[in-house]
């Protein structure tokens, strides 16, 4: 009951992360911020849609077809479809007609859509045909490095490439991982020191700002209003 939802990771630097998921007698869930686009396809009563999901500088509610499934791929931050400028869908989405469950047409060509198993083959073809595209230096600088570049070029670079400052990704990827430590049962506090956060006051402005819920909502799991994708991330928070 509810909103299922499994995920893994992916081998490909194009991609953060691979989601599907199925929804049951659930009408909305609270999708919380996140700095990643991602290409979403859902079936219901039959009939098979898709769309490219912009970046959400913030959690809001959002409403969840009943007895749906769904399959997404979330992109890793600096990749883009240069096509439709990512400062378009950043808390947006841009919606892909004509999509069956046999084809999808992407930038004039009929494509087979994707699925959980084969999302890394679509994903590379996409490359191959320039429909997806990545800035390096975002990815550089995620790892650490330090590109000879001026800050406000970087600055410039790293909004054109995920529609955010990187002071926005920042603060998103720390309630994240709040957020998912709190799940795990640390204490609002621990969690205040682990992530660097003022004091609890601080800690509760950014949940309830980029994930919709407070510590204590967040200790006991709503499945009448399910959260969105929230997962456990290996990956540094950005500089």
């Amino acid at each position: 009951m509810g909103l299922e939802i499994e995920s893994r990771p992916s081998e490909l630097p194009y991609i953060e992360r691979v989601w599907r998921s199925r929804s049951d007698e659930v009408g909305r869930m609270t999708s919380i911020a996140t700095s990643h686009w991602e290409l979403v396809f859902w079936e219901h009563h039959g009939q098979v849609q898709a769309a490219v999901l912009g970046p959400e500088p913030k959690a809001c509610l959002a409403p969840v077809p009943m007895n749906a499934t769904f399959f997404g791929i979330s992109f890793a931050l600096g990749t883009s479809m240069p096509h439709i400028p990512i400062s378009r869908l950043v808390g947006s989405s841009a919606e892909i007609p004509d999509v069956t469950r046999r084809s999808v047409w992407l930038k004039g060509s009929a494509w087979h859509p994707p699925d959980y198993d084969n999302a890394e083959a679509f994903v590379r073809r996409m490359v191959r045909e320039g429909i997806v595209d990545c800035d390096p230096i975002v990815p550089a600088v995620l790892d650490g490095a330090t590109p000879d570049v001026s800050e406000r070029t970087l600055q410039r670079r790293f909004v054109a490439a995920t529609g955010l400052t990187r002071g926005a990704i920042r603060q998103i990827h720390r309630a994240r991982e709040a957020a998912v430590l709190i799940q795990e049962g640390a204490s609002a506090q621990d969690v205040v020191h682990r992530l660097g956060y003022f004091d609890q006051p601080h800690l509760a402005r950014s949940l309830t700002r980029y994930i919709g819920r407070t510590a204590t909502r967040l200790s006991s799991p709503d499945r009448a209003e399910p959260l969105s994708l929230l997962y456990k991330t290996s990956a540094s928070m950005p500089a």
